[in-house]
């Protein structure tokens, strides 16, 4: 049986995407200009790859980019005041806000970042 082990996101600028996904908690390694493929081990075990557009390009070229969200990545806050420090850290630095911090009425403090290729990103923790 095949298990899930990495979630790979194709990438137009691969320093963005580390130096975003970083400040999210990743241990992500330090890149060349010309690199074009990254990848680390969540603390739970899950793999994430970044893939250079090209690249992917390469190996693929009838592949085009998605409209719309394809897919959604959540992480996990250590209480509800990590969602709004952190929600404001991808601010400062520079990315976008997509949602600001709520109370969701399924218990959890929510807030929803773009990625620098769009993606929605969830920053969630349980409520109380």
């Amino acid at each position: 049986m095949a298990l899930p082990d990495m979630i790979g996101l194709t990438v137009r600028d691969m320093r963005a995407a580390l130096r975003f996904y970083g400040l999210l908690g990743l241990a992500v390694p330090e890149v060349t200009d010309d690199q074009p493929y990254a990848e680390v081990i969540t603390p739970n075990g899950y793999r994430i790859s970044w893939n250079a557009l090209a690249m992917v390009q390469a190996h693929d070229p009838n592949w085009v980019e998605p409209a719309g969200h394809r897919i959604g990545l959540a992480f996990l806050c250590a209480d509800p005041a990590e969602v709004d420090t952190l929600f404001g850290a991808v601010i400062t630095a520079g990315y976008t806000g997509y949602k600001l911090p709520w109370d969701a009425p399924w218990g959890q403090r929510y807030a929803q970042v773009l990625d620098p290729d769009g993606n929605i990103v969830d920053l969630f923790a349980p409520l109380g």
